[in-house]
């Protein structure tokens, strides 16, 4: 509440950014949030017109303010989407300048503004701005995708308006500047079909002329409710100034063995296909024109077979034919190069999406190296490319990142690693910040929390949230239990060195003196399932591997039920291999280094386990501070985070303990040592054990059925999977019974347990080149001091997922290692990645992770432009 004093908000009329749309919301907004604080507002054409003792700001493209801006000093950068706020003097009188390179620079200013407002304890003190800020994007696109896969579940907030202009407004105040609308991702392939609402999504928006084609069942009021729903979703989205993205994930007509499906679509047939989709495309662009985007699916999953280029380059039409510029982004699972020209013949802006960590969100770098199952193989049928030649794209970028390449590329993250628990480390945020551009790709999109709940017809009545205790589920819609998460991935896309004041504000509102505390568990509660994510991955589909629920894998015995099938044979626990296997070893690889006395430079289990259990106990640990200092332990706001962070400890502490019964048990397999079998064994109880606390303190909040499909190991809840942990546990107690009075040295057990801790004990010190010459040798050196005897190897790549690492002895002279790429190696269209691996008696990779495991643990040298 202001004491008197009132701010005078001034956009003069003859400002051509002021003037559009967009602004002018971004104004209301800031209109409503000083409204609702008590503070007095005028809107005024002039500064003149300001009142005397108002806090008078000014909304100026960088143009019209060039005056003020060259008064203080300041210049706006001339980039998209560039920011600034700067206090200064206009008309003979103080103002806070808020200023934009364009259209959204301008509405960010003001958002910004709003934020400040919304959040701070005295809003006039808050934009009493005294210096300069002015901020850029790192990500051209910082985008977020919503599906509609449930009837259900989804109807209601998709037809909900008032959902819509709370949904968006949030979206652009944490600046995002995209949203994808994604249809037809309920399936991976059109077979066992039972909810197709939007499946194949054209007959549920219109009906196209020169076709008989409907979804039977359908109504069309209904068909014309939804048509009608997409306009207006993407118009507000266009007058907010944010890109409206249509996924259209399906382009199958038929269900293969789904006679339980709930929609059927009629009067389609082999030859009328492909037209038909071009004109319900092009007529749905027309209908729509807040669409400013589509994006496909183009490989088999999309019920069309691979190498069908005559089908795309139809469908495409419709695009090239609407009558205005509209991006085709395609996702990059099976992508070659011909696809890629038939989507660039359009003439339209092109984009590719590879996911970032396959179908689960890891660690912010990208993959150092994707497993040997991702490279290709002989493939035949409708996943040819995917499964074959291209195999390499299923789960990362691949070969995409040509430097001569005339398309955008965009990562996706999956839902298939968070999908319900509240997770914000600004830490990881950053880094995603940082690395989302990696060689100047566009940036990311993130499938939001609850993307799939209720896929592949699993949905239930009762809402989207999975909470039994409705006191938890948030007023506004599922969405708001996730506002941090929003707002660390949208703000620290746009400006990964942000201030935390960025995300402080919004804590202190909600948590009080308990703000610090919430943000450091919380923090360090969001590292542990990445990083498990990025070190020991039993299935890169998001179909069959979810950790927040994890399904046991058996460490002992494979005959015990479990669902993956995309990891190495045999299948067990100690075979699976990380989803970066160039830098994390696998516990059977790593019992066998051991039992060779040779160690990789790779993290080991142990490592992996040491982190776990670091950041499970830190997050616990801020929990129980934070629950003393907040004002009401009975908050749903701290409630919320407080369950969810104490289920992710004991994920951690689970996950920690088991690695390190993998790491034992296989120990013992090859050396016979039952002390290292007895150690397995109390490390696996101990998981039990963490298991069995998180599940219970679960029991109290969600339901027992959490639904993101039918199969059992994508529903249920915690408690469900105790059994198949009690059965290994049984299992690998047996053998300690037999072995018992075997041999017993306890040697081996004591040297994996003397592993544990250890670390690097020099100072190393590198400068990456500014860049290459395509064909010219680049020479890399490393300095390092230590008292140990050290030797040092270079690791080095294309910055192609499909090719294999080079691996070069560095000369030493003194303290200083020296390596050369040869000319013949960098004559080629790509950048260049590389790390060392340093050896001292042990063996560590070189720059390896900070802290918070936030950082590139590698390094990338572009080719310089000619």
């Amino acid at each position: 509440m202001s004491n008197g004093q009132g701010v005078s908000i001034v956009r003069p009329p003859a400002d051509a950014l002021a003037a559009q749309g967009p602004v002018r919301w971004a104004v209301s907004q800031l209109q409503e949030a000083l409204t609702a604080r008590r503070v007095p507002v005028r809107l005024c054409d002039r500064t003149e017109d300001a009142g005397s003792e108002d806090l008078c700001v000014l909304v100026a493209g960088r143009e019209s303010a060039a005056e003020v801006l060259g008064a203080a000093g300041v210049s706006i950068p001339d980039v998209p989407e560039a920011v600034g706020l700067v206090p200064g003097e206009a008309g003979g009188r103080p103002v806070l300048l808020a200023c934009g390179s364009d259209v959204r620079g301008l509405v960010y200013a003001v958002t910004e503004l709003t934020d400040r407002v919304i959040h701070a304890g005295e809003p006039l003190s808050e934009l009493a701005i005294s210096k300069p800020i002015v901020e850029q994007p790192a990500n051209p696109i910082r985008s977020i995708a919503r599906l509609f896969t449930s009837d259900v579940e989804d109807r209601a907030w998709f037809h909900d308006r008032a959902f819509w202009q709370r949904y968006l407004s949030m979206l652009v105040a944490q600046r995002f500047n995209r949203f994808s609308l994604t249809l037809g991702l309920g399936y991976n392939f059109p077979r066992n079909v039972r909810d197709a609402y939007f499946y194949f999504p054209y007959p549920f928006l219109l009906s196209v002329p020169g076709y008989d084609v409907r979804a039977a069942g359908l109504s069309d009021a209904e068909r014309d409710r939804n048509l009608d729903t997409l306009r207006f979703v993407s118009d507000e989205a266009a007058a907010r100034g944010l890109h409206f993205q249509l996924a259209l994930w399906t382009h199958a007509c038929e269900w293969v063995d789904s006679p339980e499906a709930n929609y059927t679509i009629e009067g389609l047939t082999s030859e009328t296909h492909a037209p038909y989709c071009r004109d319900a495309l092009r007529g749905l662009l027309k209908a729509c024109p807040g669409v400013a985007g589509v994006t496909f699916r183009i490989h088999g999953e999309s019920g069309v077979p691979e190498g069908s280029y005559g089908f795309w380059k139809t469908v495409f039409e419709g695009i090239a034919q609407c009558g205005r510029r509209v991006e085709i982004d395609m996702h990059a699972k099976g992508m070659d190069w011909e696809m890629i020209d038939v989507a660039l013949g359009t003439g339209m802006p092109v984009n590719l999406s590879p996911k970032y960590w396959a179908e689960h969100m890891g660690l912010p770098y990208h993959q150092a190296s994707i497993r040997e199952l991702e490279l290709p193989r002989k493939s035949e049928g409708f996943m040819a490319l995917s499964g074959g030649s291209r195999r390499f794209l299923r789960y990362g970028y691949g070969d995409l990142l040509r430097e001569d390449r005339r398309f955008g590329v965009l990562y996706r993250i999956w839902p298939g690693t968070q999908r319900l628990l509240l997770w914000g480390d600004p830490a990881m945020a950053a880094g995603y910040g940082r690395y989302a551009h990696l060689c100047g790709c566009l940036g990311m999109e993130l499938c939001e929390p609850l993307t799939f709940k209720g896929r592949m017809g699993s949905g239930l009545a009762g809402g989207r949230e999975g909470y039994a205790d409705a006191s938890l589920r948030p007023s506004g819609g599922d969405y708001e239990k996730y506002l941090y998460t929003y707002r660390l991935t949208g703000r620290l896309l746009y400006n990964p060195d942000a201030g935390p004041e960025t995300w402080r504000r919004f804590l202190r509102k909600r948590y009080g003196a308990a703000a610090a505390s919430v943000e450091e568990a919380l923090a360090n509660a969001s590292r542990i399932l990445p990083l498990m994510t990025t070190a020991h991955h039993p299935s890169a589909s998001n179909n069959t591997y979810w950790p927040e629920v994890y399904t046991n894998m058996p460490i002992v015995d494979e005959a015990r039920p479990h669902p993956y099938r995309d990891t190495p044979s045999p299948r067990l626990f100690g075979q699976v291999s990380a989803l970066d296997p160039e830098l994390f070893s696998r516990i059977d690889d790593f019992a066998e280094e051991l039992a060779a006395g040779d160690r990789s430079a790779r993290y080991s289990p142990l490592d992996v386990a040491a982190w776990l259990r670091g950041f499970a106990q830190a997050a616990a640990d801020q929990l129980k501070k934070a629950e003393g200092q907040i004002g009401d332990r009975n908050d749903p706001e701290f409630r919320r985070v407080a369950v969810d962070v104490a289920i992710q400890s004991g994920l951690g502490h689970f996950f920690a303990e088991k690695l390190r019964a993998g790491v034992f048990y296989a120990v013992y397999r090859r050396s016979g040592d039952v002390s290292a079998l007895q150690e397995a064994v109390s490390s696996y109880r101990r998981a039990r054990g963490a298991w069995a606390g998180l599940a219970e303190g679960a029991k109290r909040a969600y339901v027992s059925d959490l639904t993101f499909g039918l199969v059992a190991h994508l529903r249920g809840h915690w408690a469900d999977r105790l059994p198949a942990m009690d059965e290994d546990i049984q299992d690998m107690e047996k053998l300690l019974q037999e072995a018992k009075g075997g041999g017993t040295s306890g040697e081996m057990g004591r040297t994996v347990a003397a592993l544990e801790g250890q670390k690097l004990e020099a100072e190393v010190e590198h400068t990456p080149p500014v860049s290459f010459r395509r064909g010219e040798p680049v020479a890399i050196a490393l300095t390092v001091r230590s008292k140990n005897a050290i030797t040092a190897r270079l690791r080095y790549r294309r910055v192609n997922q499909a090719e294999a690492y080079v691996v070069a002895d560095m000369a030493a002279r003194g303290g200083r290692f020296e390596a050369t790429v040869p000319g013949d190696y960098t004559d080629s269209p790509y950048p260049l990645q590389y790390w060392f691996e340093l050896r001292d008696g042990g063996a560590w990779p070189w720059p390896g992770f900070n802290a918070e495991l936030s950082n590139q643990p590698y390094f990338v040298v572009r080719q310089a432009r000619s």
